[in-house]
């Protein structure tokens, strides 16, 4: 967290940095730069010494930064052949030495899921910057004096800040403007390589994007829903590890779907498995605390994130994992089951942009909150920056689904390695919080129903103009919502909601399950 600003309230910045407390709990630190305030707080990842606390000092800068600079060991050898000499083993440390020799220009070589505040100790300015995905959060606003607060979490900002926004991701703050170093989604070149090329770059890609994503000095575990894309990420990982991974699935007592078929994966790849079983009573019971947690009234993201943040919960309090490797990105990338609605390839890559670029309010955010509510890190393999630049720039009529199966690149890219079994790689995809149980969605929005009559529902929803509620449950979690972010609703671009402009699509809710085309994937 930053205050960047010689009027900063030191109270109330300490009052905003300890919402996040459970983001890092292992040790935290606020220091005066002379000219404003960094806050951080650790969760010990890489160089779990004291040695590796920030802020890191260079001089009179400081750097504090959210986190995975993969393969910075080769940019620390260049480094330190310029004189420049390292306390610790983080990767970190690097930032301030490649901010005094690069500038700005350092943030498009950096290979990383970061968020990261400089005070630059020679001009007297603040410097800020997110990855191109927005893998890690950042929020931003302006208190009543005009100065700029930067923090990992929107609950930071609440009560400090007039309106409370998304860093923009892939940009860089300096000089009191945004600049953008790199839109991820924009394809500058088309990539026309054949089926079999791709596919071979896809299979190559992703597993370099895995095996840089187990490098760290705490205790690493895996998501595993069954479906295609978690179990990809825990098949290669456990072909890289010399010992069993561990793997944790969820679902519900009475009807989960996925635990099933996580069974069958953690089984085929020898993983050490756990299954958490979880009842109505525990989704309903958490429901408040997630909206609160997420700061998001999406309903797509609070349905997947019942399930996320109550197996995040079981593994920190069962396990002395902080590591968690998951599955998100997959879908933006290949496309989800709306998708296969798609009139044109045109079409299709116009909407995989469109996600790409908003993920960070979505799927990104449920993973980040979920996992680092619970102390945990959560680590992307399918947002590795080069895999997503080459699926990007795949040309769209290979991606759209003329196969007949949806993800087809993704599957066939696999289909030769045996790393999971046939039933697994061709299996119809199931959303998450469909597939923990359909009981799950269905408890939800009957609870929902019974908190207002018609009467009251029309009422109420018409208080927001912004991303007005169209369901009871999505004005039950608005109401969650507001009651923790109050009047902060833009920081979400609205519902995620196929695009209603396809045929096929235009459905008023945001569950896979309502599409013609669901087929067998909820078996």
């Amino acid at each position: 967290m930053g205050y960047c600003g010689k009027s900063a309230d030191p109270e109330a910045f300490r009052r905003g940095f300890e919402k996040t407390l459970s983001r890092g709990p292992d040790d935290s630190r606020v220091i005066d730069t002379g000219k404003g305030l960094l806050g951080f707080h650790r969760l010990a990842i890489m160089d779990l010494s004291g040695d590796g606390m920030q802020p890191f000092r260079l001089g009179e800068s400081y750097v504090v930064c959210n986190g995975e600079i993969y393969g910075f060991e080769k940019l620390r050898s260049g480094l330190m052949e310029r004189g420049y000499r390292f306390s610790s083993e983080s990767d970190c440390e690097i930032l301030l030495p490649l901010y005094r020799e690069y500038g700005v220009g350092m943030f498009p070589m950096l290979d990383a899921e970061f968020a990261l505040i400089i005070y630059d100790g020679e001009t007297g300015e603040y410097i800020a910057a997110r990855d191109p995905i927005g893998i890690r959060p950042l929020y931003y606003g302006y208190d009543s004096r005009g100065v700029i607060v930067f923090a990992s979490e929107a609950k930071n900002l609440v009560g400090l800040v007039y309106r409370v926004q998304p860093f923009p991701p892939g940009h860089y703050y300096k000089g009191g403007e945004f600049h953008c170093f790199e839109d991820i989604a924009a394809v500058p070149e088309v990539c026309r390589d054949d089926l079999e090329t791709v596919c071979a770059n896809i299979h190559d890609k992703l597993i370099a994007g895995v095996e840089k994503r187990l490098v760290a000095d705490a205790r690493v575990g895996f998501l595993l829903s069954g479906g295609l894309d978690s179990s990809l990420v825990c098949a290669i990982a456990a072909g890289k590890s010399a010992a069993p991974i561990r793997t944790f699935a969820i679902g519900m007592r009475e009807d989960a779907i996925d635990l099933k078929y996580a069974r069958q994966v953690a089984d085929y790849i020898g993983s050490d498995h756990t299954e958490v079983i979880i009842t109505r009573e525990d989704v309903l019971g958490s429901l408040e605390r997630v909206v609160a947690l997420l700061g998001t009234y999406d309903i797509t993201t609070i349905r997947a994130s019942m399930g996320m943040y109550l197996v995040c919960k079981y593994i920190h309090e069962h396990s002395d994992i902080r590591v968690l490797l998951t599955g998100e990105l997959s879908d933006e990338l290949f496309g989800y089951k709306y998708t296969d609605f798609a009139p044109s390839p045109a079409e299709f890559q116009k909407e995989e942009e469109k996600r790409v670029r908003e993920v960070h309010m979505y799927d990104v955010l449920r993973a980040d909150r979920c996992i680092s509510v619970n102390s945990l890190e959560a680590r992307v393999p399918f947002g590795d920056l080069d895999f997503v630049r080459y699926v990007m720039a795949v040309a769209p009529e290979m991606k759209v689904n003329r196969y007949g199966k949806g993800k087809y690149l993704l599957r066939h890219a696999f289909e030769k390695d045996g790393l999971l079994p046939e039933s697994i790689l061709w299996r119809e995809k199931a959303a998450f919080s469909d597939a923990v149980g359909h009981s799950m969605v269905d408890d939800l929005k009957e609870y929902a129903e019974r908190c207002y009559t018609q009467e009251e529902y029309e009422a109420r929803r018409q208080a927001y103009s912004f991303a007005t509620p169209f369901t009871r449950e999505s004005l039950l979690y608005r109401e969650i919502f507001e009651r923790y972010y109050p009047h902060q609703a833009e920081m979400v671009a609205d519902f995620w909601m196929p695009n209603k402009e396809w045929e096929g699509c235009r459905v008023d809710d945001p569950s896979a399950r309502v599409l013609s085309n669901y087929g067998a994937s909820g078996k």
